[in-house]
């Protein structure tokens, strides 16, 4: 793997790693889309993010039929909005589980690590968009008093990127 796209996945890391929790978009049957949050366990060096799941969850179906998925982060108190694009899998894989695994989880497979339920979904980041502005308050303020004074509109107040893996 190119070391521009390590870079890449370690800037799309440390973003997720500052919200943790995404709404997972996917469609289903007909066709529509629907969201629900889940905890994002980890992005790994290949550009993988993982989320633990259910296969009793009616999405981990849909999963099957319509790979690709959207997950948004955001954190408005930072103003840090992010939105991941990707191929989602689901995997039986215990020793994935077992790495990811922590306390936290425990509570929501009754059966622990050896849950038969439990599925982990990985999806693969095709790409990801951001919008950061939690590092430019005063630069936020500074454009928008120069807009309310001048009648212009504020030119951009923080960092929008785009990353293609």
């Amino acid at each position: 793997m190119a070391l521009y796209n390590q870079e890449q996945i370690h800037v799309i890391a440390s973003k997720i790693k500052e919200v943790q929790f995404g709404m997972l978009t996917t469609v289903d049957a007909n066709n529509r889309m629907s969201s629900r949050p889940l905890t994002s366990q980890q992005v790994d060096d290949e550009g993988n993010m993982w989320f633990f799941a259910s296969d009793e969850a009616a999405f981990t179906h849909d999963l099957e039929r319509h790979p690709a998925v959207n997950i948004s982060f955001a954190r408005p108190d930072h103003h840090l909005y992010l939105s991941v694009s990707g191929h989602a899998t689901l995997l039986r894989d215990r020793h994935k589980a077992q790495e990811l695994w922590n306390p936290l989880v425990k509570i929501w497979y009754v059966g622990g690590i050896d849950d038969p339920h439990l599925v982990l979904i990985r999806v693969k980041i095709h790409s990801a968009e951001y919008w950061d502005a939690s590092s430019s308050k005063m630069k936020q303020l500074l454009a928008i008093a120069k807009a309310a004074i001048t009648g212009e509109r504020p030119g951009p107040v923080g960092e929008h990127t785009t990353i293609c893996l």
